[in-house]
C-alpha cells in the first residue's frame, strides 16, 4: 500500500517536457546555459558566442535584423529574446503560430542581470537550478568596488566597415563606465554619436576604452591614436588605451560583473600613475 501511495503522489507531480528552445540575445544564450539548459536550444542569434558550444547551434542571424522564417524553420516551442531584439513584428508573428515568446529585459543594468536569471528560469522551469547563479552573480555585483575614480574616459566603438562611434549618455557604454566608477567624457550627450576632432578635443579624455577586436578593425594600436583629434588629447599624448571584451562588458549578462572588475582594476593602475 505505501509503494502505491507514493507511486500516486509521484503522478501528482507536475511534469515538464523540455520544450525546443532559440534564444536571441547573447545574454539570454550564456543564462540558458548556466541553468543547464543548453541541450533544449534549437538555435540562436549571431550575438551569442559564448560559451563556446553555442557556436555550433544552427545561427538565425544578428538579433536586431531577424526573420520570421529563419526562426520558424528551427521548429522552436519558446523563444526567449533580449527586449532589444528588433524587429517587433517577428516576434508577434510567432506568438501568432503558437510559439511562445518570453520577453527578456535588456536593460543596461546591473540588477537587470538577476532579472534576466529569474525570467528565463521560471520560462524553462529552472528555478532550483536558479538559486545558486543568483547568489553568485549577486556576491559578485556587492564586490564591485564603488568609490569613484577621478578618470575621465571615452569608449569608442569601432567595427569594420562602419562609422567610428563615441559613446553618449544612456549608452551601455555609459552605464559600464560609471559602475566602474569612471566619468564618461560624452555623458552630456545622448545615444551614439558619430567621432569628431572638435568633440574629441574638447572632453580631453585621459584613457580610451575599446574592444580589442575594434582596435583590430582600426588597423592596430598606432592607428587609434590618428583618429580625428585624438593625438592632442591627454589619453593620445601618453598612449593611454584599455581594450576590453565587448560583448562581456557591455551585454550585461553573466560576463559583465567580472569584465566591469578588470575595468576598474585597469583604471585604479592608470589612477596611480
Amino acid at each position: 500500500m505505501r509503494f502505491f501511495g507514493l507511486m500516486l503522489c509521484l503522478l501528482a507531480l507536475p511534469v515538464f517536457a523540455s520544450p525546443r528552445v532559440v534564444s536571441i540575445g547573447g545574454d539570454v544564450t550564456e543564462i540558458v546555459y548556466a541553468l543547464g539548459a543548453g541541450d533544449q536550444l534549437a538555435g540562436r542569434d549571431s550575438t551569442s558566442t559564448f560559451p563556446a558550444q553555442a557556436e555550433k547551434l544552427p545561427d538565425v542571424g544578428y538579433m536586431r535584423q531577424l526573420n520570421t522564417e529563419g526562426i520558424l524553420a528551427l521548429k522552436p516551442e519558446v523563444v526567449l529574446a533580449n527586449e532589444q531584439a528588433k524587429p517587433s513584428q517577428v516576434l508577434e508573428q510567432l506568438s501568432q503560430v503558437g510559439v511562445r515568446v518570453v520577453h527578456v529585459t535588456g536593460e543596461n543594468s546591473l540588477p537587470a542581470i538577476l532579472q534576466k536569471i529569474t525570467t528565463i528560469a521560471d520560462a524553462l522551469h529552472k528555478e532550483e537550478a536558479a538559486k545558486p547563479l543568483l547568489r553568485q552573480v549577486s556576491e559578485q555585483i556587492q564586490a564591485l568596488p564603488t568609490r569613484p575614480l577621478q578618470i575621465r574616459a571615452l569608449y569608442i566603438m569601432a567595427n569594420s566597415g562602419m562609422t567610428t562611434l563615441v559613446a553618449g549618455k544612456g549608452t551601455a557604454a555609459d552605464v559600464a563606465m560609471r559602475s566602474a566608477g569612471l566619468s564618461n567624457v560624452m555623458g552630456s550627450v545622448p545615444h551614439y554619436q558619430t567621432l569628431s576632432a572638435e568633440g574629441v578635443i574638447a572632453a580631453a579624455p585621459q584613457v580610451i576604452i575599446i574592444d580589442r577586436s575594434g582596435v583590430a578593425a582600426l588597423g592596430g594600436p598606432e592607428k587609434l591614436w590618428q583618429l580625428p583629434g585624438l593625438s592632442m588629447t591627454p589619453a593620445g599624448q601618453h598612449h593611454q588605451m584599455i581594450t576590453i571584451d565587448q560583448m562581456a562588458l557591455l551585454g550585461f549578462g553573466l560576463q559583465t560583473p567580472k569584465a566591469l572588475l578588470q575595468l576598474r582594476q585597469a583604471a585604479e593602475k592608470i589612477d596611480a600613475e
